[in-house]
């Protein structure tokens, strides 16, 4: 499976413990995201995320930013991106069973470390439920 993942300044060691988690569970990780703590703009890591996962070449994406929204928003500009900005597993979880999220929006100012790498684990291993949520689904997209 392939994932991509970026993240601004406020997400680069959350992204180094997710991708060294990914990568010892043979995940295949593309990483778009800064590896300082400098300030960057988001933006600049997050659209390559979304448009891999537009464009199919990956499975899923991962992006982290301090508030989680700023990256959520610039993922879902993208029309096949379904970016969920998720603070709990739990919350992981039903973005996934029900929106069939395919980013997963990370708050690392709001989130621990542990707390982000459940979300990333319970994110990877939930599944869409379909069924009444595929028609939903079918009309998030404006084109």
């Amino acid at each position: 499976m392939k994932i991509a993942i970026g993240n601004d300044h406020a997400g680069t060691q959350y992204k180094n413990t997710i991708v060294d988690y990914l990568k010892n569970e043979g995940y295949e990780v593309t990483n778009y995201g800064t590896n300082t703590n400098d300030s960057v703009d988001y933006p600049d890591f997050i659209h390559p995320v979304a448009n891999d996962v537009e464009n199919n070449t990956v499975d899923f994406g991962i992006i982290i930013c301090g508030s989680g929204n700023g990256a959520n928003m610039t993922a879902n500009k993208y029309q096949k991106v379904r970016s969920a900005l998720c603070w709990t597993k739990e919350i992981t979880a039903l973005a996934r069973e029900h929106n069939n999220a395919n980013v997963l929006s990370i708050p690392a100012r709001f989130t621990s470390e542990p707390q982000a790498l459940e979300m990333v684990k319970t994110f990877l291993n939930t599944s869409f439920e379909g069924g009444r949520h595929q028609r939903r689904v079918e009309k998030i997209a404006c084109s």
